[in-house]
């Protein structure tokens, strides 16, 4: 893969601040791990070789390195909505990171998702305000990086666990998720809504760098009425799982191919 580049030519290249990496800062190697949530961080502390009380603070976030041959790799988080996902993915890739895996929650729209199930977004509609700063055609659907979403469909299917793949919704507006736009998404086929994946999908394909992310659904609007699952053992079952392909995904798959680059 060629070196990302920091800047597109013309009206794209103009922005006043770039990302970059600070004079002195360690390099984190091409592979970095993104989890939404602190809850989910800590989890990845459980299946990976870092301790969570041994960060660098990235803007409001935690940044950890792990050492690992043939090279390291990164874990941060935690974050919510578009931007400030954007905020931390532009620099992680300014820092180096060319491969990014992201696991966050999300709301079943379709009928046939529930709490606890895992998701594999292949694409994303944007219904948020950052992809479009990114060249995103609004209308359209913004695909994850097929190299990824092949190498986490491959270790799902290995370890026999039940999965979806297809199109995601992503949205600022948590508290705007009407019954008519659930229900148009629905009958469109998304198969669940989330603030992120988007965004990141947007940028990654922006800066030139491959990125595929795990949902794990926590909640369900599929009914037209909120139905909560944070606390249901389903939730956590699928969010142990997701945290443990992760794993496998790192050692056996990224940072393999990582030396290839």
């Amino acid at each position: 893969m060629t070196k990302a580049p920091l800047t597109n030519p013309g009206e794209d290249g103009d922005a006043v601040v770039n990302p970059h990496k600070p004079r002195n800062a360690p390099d984190i190697g091409s592979v970095a791990v993104m989890a939404a949530t602190r809850a989910d961080l800590f989890l990845l502390a459980d299946v990976l070789p870092f301790d969570k009380n041994k960060f660098e603070r990235l803007f409001i976030s935690r940044r950890y390195d792990i050492l690992h041959r043939p090279q390291g790799f990164s874990v941060t988080g935690p974050f919510v909505g578009a931007p400030y996902a954007v905020m931390l993915l532009e620099t992680l890739i300014a820092r180096g990171a060319r491969r990014i895996l992201f696991l966050g929650w999300c709301g079943a729209v379709s009928e046939r998702v529930k709490i606890g199930d895992i998701i594999l977004p292949t694409s994303a509609v944007s219904d948020e305000g950052t992809s479009q700063h990114y060249g995103a055609d609004t209308c359209g659907r913004m695909p994850a990086s097929f190299p990824l979403v092949s190498g986490i469909r491959q270790i799902l299917a290995k370890n026999k666990i039940d999965f979806y793949q297809g199109a995601v919704w992503s949205t600022d507006a948590v508290f705007r998720e009407t019954r008519a736009r659930v229900a148009a998404y629905q009958q469109s086929g998304i198969l669940a809504v989330d603030m992120e994946t988007s965004a990141l999908c947007t940028v990654a394909k922006f800066r030139g760098v491959d990125l595929g992310g795990i949902l794990v659904v926590s909640d369900e609007l599929s009914s037209l009425t909120w139905r909560p699952g944070f606390k249901h053992k389903q939730f956590a079952d699928g969010r142990k799982t997701a945290c443990r392909v992760i794993r496998e995904l790192v050692f056996e798959e990224l940072t393999e191919k990582a030396t290839q680059v």
